[in-house]
This record gives C-alpha cells, structure tokens and sequence, in this order.
C-alpha cells in the first residue's frame, strides 16, 4: 500500500529540470483572453437552447446556481494555482495535498474532461457552420452533419476538421495561439452584444410565463425529469473553462499576480454576458422555439425578422467557438504531458517540441481521440459527460485548499480564497448535487471510464511513477 503515501512537494516548481520545463511566455492578457475563450462558446451559443428546453424561462436560474458554484471553485482554483505555478492543474494540486492515486483518479477525470469538451464544442460549432452554409445555398449531407447516434447520420465531418485545423494552430507555439486567441474573443463578445442589442428591442415579459414550467427536482432525480436543477447540470459545462487558466501557470511569466487576474477576471466577465444574453433570448422568443435548434440564437434572430444579423452570428460562431477547442485542447494536452513527466503515462507523451516549446506528440494524439468522439457523439450527451469529470475536478481542488489551510496555515500565499470554509463547502457540496443531477446513464459512463483508469494505474502507472521508483531506489 506505498502508493498511498507517495506525494509531490507544493515547492515542485523548484525540481523541475529545465529540459523538462515549458516556456514561460504568457503574462495576464493572454490568461484572460485563454480564459474567456474558454468559457464563452458552445455554452451560449448553443447550450442556451438545451438548457431552456430542460428548465424553460428558469434556465436563468440555471444558470446563476452554475455561475456561483463555478464561481466558489474558481477562487479554489485562483489560490492552489499561486501556491504551485505549474503545469496540471487540479491533478498536481491533488497529488501533493492527497497523494499520487487520488491525483490519477482527477488525471483521468480530467483527461476524461477535457476530451470531450473539445469533442462538444466541435459539434456545435458544426451546427452553426451548417446553419451559415444552408443560408448562402450550399448543403451538405446530412450523412456528414451528425453521427450515427442520429437517424440519417454517419460522421459529422465538419466537427473533426475544426479540431485538426485547431491543434494545428497550438503546434506552433503558446504564445502565437492565445494572441489568435484574443483576437477572436472580441469577435464573440461583439456578436452577442448585436445579439442582445436586436433580442432586448423585442422583449415581452410574457415569455417568462410560467417561469419554471418543470419544476426544481431533487437531487438524485436526473436529468431525465427536466427542472432548474438538471438543466444546472448540463449548462455548467457553459462556464467552466477557467481551469483551463490553471493549466498555463507553468507557462506564466508572473504567477502570482496573473493567474488571479486570468481566473477570477475571466470567470466575472463571462458571468455578467452569460444572465444577459440568456434573458435576451427568453424575453424575444417563447422557448420552446429555439429550445431544439442546434443554433438557438441565430434562431431567435431569424424569428425576429433579422435574417442578416443571424448569419453574422452564426459568422461569428463559426470564426470565434475554435477559442474554446483552443483552450480545452491546449489544457488537455498539459495534464497529458505532466502525467507523462511524472512517469504515470509513457514519457514520449511528455515530449517537448524544441523548435516551439510545446507538447506536440501529445496535442496530436489528443486531436485524433478527440476528433473521433466528435464526429460520432450528439452534443448533449458529450456535455453532460464532460461536466462529470469536471465537477470531480472541482471537488478535488475545493478539498486540497481547505486541508492546506489546516496542514500548513503559516505557508505564505499570494492569493488567499476569501471565506475559505464557506466557499469551499459551498463548492464541495454544490458540485455534488450537480453530479446527482446528471442522468443516470451520464454517470454510468462516468463510474466505467474510472474503473478503466483504476486498471490502468496499477497495472501501469504504479509501477511507472517517478515517485515510486525514487522510492524503492531503482
């Protein structure tokens, strides 16, 4: 049972070799604008429909309970990540506070989310693409729009071009793709301020009547029953993407004061335009409208007369969702590559690119898997198994500052959770009503993909960790 005390140092940003280092080339704008790329995308553009149809005019709601809970594990996140500046995010954070199998369990969890967060956003920005290309008279096939899961469906081509063309753009370096990155977040957050604009001009208060027509479920009851909570459920995907930001910190020039900015900056921002955009859409279209469009905001500005304006969204979708591919496949590929370095996964996945300082062997693994998954899997099913791994996440880090804050109180930090016990419970607790809100099925996949991983750490990464090789001397 040694594996159970195996556990890294919080000073183990001082042992990594320089060989084995990523380039420090990113300073707060670039996290903020990882960030918000991160969290603004499938989940406005095109969770808002699926969200609605679980909770109708309550989605709102919805998605305040997301937002705070979010919120809570963001400022969890914002004091780990100043505590250990480096790559891995809740997986480092886990094995030095809990030890090195609770750390595989987020690895793999994370792994699990991240993976299909790329998946998700690929086949809704696939969904807009088709939407823009129908508008201007080309159609493609519907065979090549939507996976085998759907009736008349075989592959959706275009979700797994976008994530080739995505991995392509990481290749060549941190740096270059979060200023790209940048750029495009402005593009979006310019279409949902048109949005707005357009949707608020035809608001009737009467499309909020009955407010919550399926109810607040208990917890346990999934999300088969509809209701705020199961709709909360699959929306959190919506807003998490700030972790994200955490996986950067071994590339941050300044630690200390930019992953704050790039955590909790990123998470306000999105907040405020996630309410507003939502209210726009409830107030200007009755819900079931656009409930089951696949892009339920240019939906709503075709229904409103506004056929131009929901082109440019669907224009804005199609140039500006890849941010989100970006930053989920960018953070993917670090808790790959810190496994790998750890000696949990084979080191070749930890292999750094000398021309551009980046893990390339793992992002283009990481491309094909995910590529895979999009063009197979339907949207809703992808998010709420993302949100499974994620909530785990969330947990984890929740539980690993609140130990600290009793194993290690004097230990300086740069950033302090404000409230610690209250926002870590608030967290903890908020994440698992979450999970239990998820469908049944969601957490079957969820409980198999763990077995799997339980069987793969001690068949292989137990006996493959640097750790414990250090530890029995070989």
């Amino acid at each position: 049972m040694s594996f159970l005390q195996r556990r890294k140092s919080l000073d183990v940003e001082q042992s990594i070799g320089s060989g084995a280092r990523l380039r420090q080339t990113l300073s707060w704008p670039h996290l903020v604008a990882l960030g918000v790329g991160a969290i603004i995308g499938t989940g406005i553009y095109t969770l808002v429909g699926i969200g609605a149809g679980y909770a109708g005019p309550a989605v709102i709601l919805s998605f305040l309970i997301a937002g705070a809970i979010c919120a809570c594990a963001a400022l969890c996140y914002a004091e780990m990540a100043t505590l250990m500046p480096v790559a891995g995010s809740s997986y480092t954070y886990t094995y030095a506070v809990a030890g090195e199998f609770p750390a595989w369990i987020v690895g793999w969890s994370l792994i699990l989310e991240y993976t299909v967060v790329c998946a998700a956003v690929a086949v809704g920005w696939s969904g807009y693409a088709a939407g823009f290309l129908r508008s201007i008279g080309v159609d493609l096939p519907t065979e090549l729009l939507q996976g085998p899961y759907i009736e008349g469906g075989l592959f959706n081509l275009p979700a797994a071009l976008i994530v080739f063309a995505v991995a392509g753009l990481l290749l060549v370096g941190s740096r270059e793709s979060t200023t790209v990155s940048g750029v495009l977040v402005a593009v979006k957050v310019i279409a949902l301020g048109i949005f707005m604009f357009i949707a608020f001009k035809a608001f009737q208060s009467s499309n909020f009547t009955p407010f919550m027509p399926y109810g607040f479920p208990k917890v346990g009851e999934g999300a088969e029953t509809h209701g705020v909570m199961a709709a909360a459920a699959i929306i959190f995907f919506a807003f998490y993407g700030f972790d994200a930001v955490s996986t950067a910190a071994e590339e941050t020039r300044n630690p200390g004061r930019d992953l704050v900015r790039g955590i909790v900056g990123s998470m306000a921002v999105c907040t405020v335009i996630y309410i507003a955009v939502a209210a726009a859409a409830l107030g200007a279209v009755p819900f079931k409208d656009f409930a089951a469009s696949p892009e339920p905001l240019a939906h709503v500005l075709r229904t409103l007369g506004s056929p131009f304006a929901a082109s440019l969204i669907s224009v804005a979708a199609i140039v500006a969702l890849p941010t989100v591919i970006l930053s989920f496949l960018y953070g993917q590929s670090r808790i790959f590559f810190v496994m790998a370095r750890d000696g949990l996964l084979p080191a070749k996945l930890g292999s750094v690119s000398e021309r551009t300082g980046t893990p390339a062997t793992m992002t283009v693994v990481t491309a094909i898997v995910v590529s895979v998954i999009a063009g197979i899997f339907p949207l809703a099913d992808i998010a709420a198994l993302a949100n499974a791994g994620t909530l785990i996440a969330f947990i984890a880090v929740a539980c690993c500052v609140m130990a600290l804050r009793v194993t290690q109180p004097d230990r300086p930090r740069v950033f302090r959770t404000p409230m610690v016990w209250l926002v870590g419970i608030v967290a903890v607790l908020g994440c698992l009503y979450l999970f239990f809100s998820l469908q049944n099925k969601t957490r079957n996949y969820f409980y198999i993909w763990n077995v799997i991983g339980i069987a793969a750490y001690f068949l292989y990464a137990v006996h493959a960790s640097h750790i414990g090789k250090a530890r029995r001397g070989s």
